[in-house]
């Protein structure tokens, strides 16, 4: 029976975010999870195993990208999603080339080269609006002295003495005669005459390098870009790997992001939110007017539909929140002082009925002191 397609048993699509890939997994697991299922069918049991090794290809960058490339041939076996050629007879290749004494398949071929991490740091309205940023990367690039073969100029490559030439050199066990890579010349069945002077025979040198980068509007921490081709170059010609660049959003005074959605904690004034009024509220496109009513106690938060973030992987424009704080007011000159006195105690003429969060509160205290009473005598 054949595997079935990753990106379907945890059932994300293929642009789908780590976090999401993450959070498909964890509900799978949940569900199918043999602690949490003592008498679960075989098929259950699968589905368990199943959606695991979907997790394992698709949280691993590298992994992914072999298998987004070449499929389950790409990550089965030990397959490199960077190998040149047809990934199933690679494969195959190696097996019977070990077990039997065969050439092993693809071993002259040039090595991709390795991928390279990057961790941009953006500004919260670069990532929010988008922008073009330049940044200088250290990556191993192919040698123009001898254009990546590791040979010094005017001179070339001799047939391996180990290996007479065939990269492989036999192991007898008994019977058996085993297959393995030649450690003389790394499998390629030839070696360098005269080494390149300024490579010193790799086909590669270190450079400095900078890179346009294209930020799109609305990512944010943990996003992740591919560059393709910019990561260090291959070993004797071989082709360059991947830079991954991963998002890192500096935090905002006055917003906090949660997907596409901003929260602000908005201070008012005692006397605004006791009367009423009108305040302007600063968003990302301007500032709006925000009706507060009269009476608005600290906590109360208000919805400005449209007015958070359109993350980059699709969906739609968040919201935003804002959380009223009603501000005590300090420094009170003495005029002021009198006039907060004189309206405290005509408050306590009017009684409860302009407070009824307190009076509530009250109520429940002195219940609570009331049973503790009887529990104690």
């Amino acid at each position: 029976m054949s595997e079935r397609d990753y990106y379907d048993v945890l059932g994300v699509d293929r642009a789908a975010s780590d976090a999401d890939v993450k959070k498909a997994y964890r509900r799978l697991a949940m569900r199918y999870h043999p602690d949490r299922n003592p008498d679960q069918s075989e098929e259950a049991a699968n589905r368990f195993k199943e959606a695991k090794r979907a997790y394992e290809v698709l949280s691993d960058t590298d992994k992914r990208a072999a298998y987004d490339q070449f499929g389950h041939a790409g990550v089965d076996a030990g397959a490199g999603g960077g190998a040149s050629g047809d990934p199933f007879n690679t494969i195959f290749g190696d097996i019977f080339g070990e077990v039997f004494g065969g050439r092993r398949g693809g071993g002259n071929q040039p090595r991709r080269g390795a991928n390279l991490r990057y961790r941009l740091d953006l500004d919260f309205t670069q990532a929010i609006f988008g922008d073009t940023v330049r940044i200088t990367i250290p990556r191993a690039v192919t040698c123009s002295t001898c254009s990546g073969s590791g040979a010094r100029p005017g001179t070339g490559f001799s047939t391996c003495g180990r290996c007479g030439g065939s990269g492989q050199i036999q192991i007898r066990q008994g019977i058996f005669s085993i297959s393995q890579t030649c450690p003389a010349c790394g499998g390629m069945g030839r070696v360098i005459s005269s080494p390149c002077p300024d490579c010193s025979g790799k086909g590669v040198v270190s450079k400095s390098e900078e890179i346009s980068l294209k930020v799109p509007p609305g990512v944010d921490t943990g996003d992740r870009s591919r560059v393709r081709g910019k990561g260090n170059a291959g070993p004797r010609g071989g082709p360059p790997g991947d830079l991954l660049v991963e998002m890192q959003v500096r935090e905002h005074p006055l917003y906090e992001r949660n997907g596409g959605d901003l929260h602000c904690r908005f201070p008012v004034s005692f006397a605004a939110a006791a009367l009423g009024g009108e305040v302007q509220v600063p968003t990302l496109t301007g500032s709006v007017k925000l009706k507060v009513p009269s009476g608005t106690q600290s906590g109360r938060t208000f919805r400005l539909r449209g007015r958070g973030v359109k993350p980059a992987r699709g969906g739609r424009t968040g919201d935003l929140y804002c959380h009223i704080e009603v501000e005590t007011p300090v420094g009170l000159n003495r005029k002021q002082r009198r006039l907060l006195e004189k309206f405290s105690s005509e408050s306590e003429q009017v009684g409860d009925k302009q407070h009824p969060r307190a009076a509530r509160w009250r109520d429940l205290a002195d219940r609570e002191s009331r049973q503790a009473e009887r529990k104690g005598s």
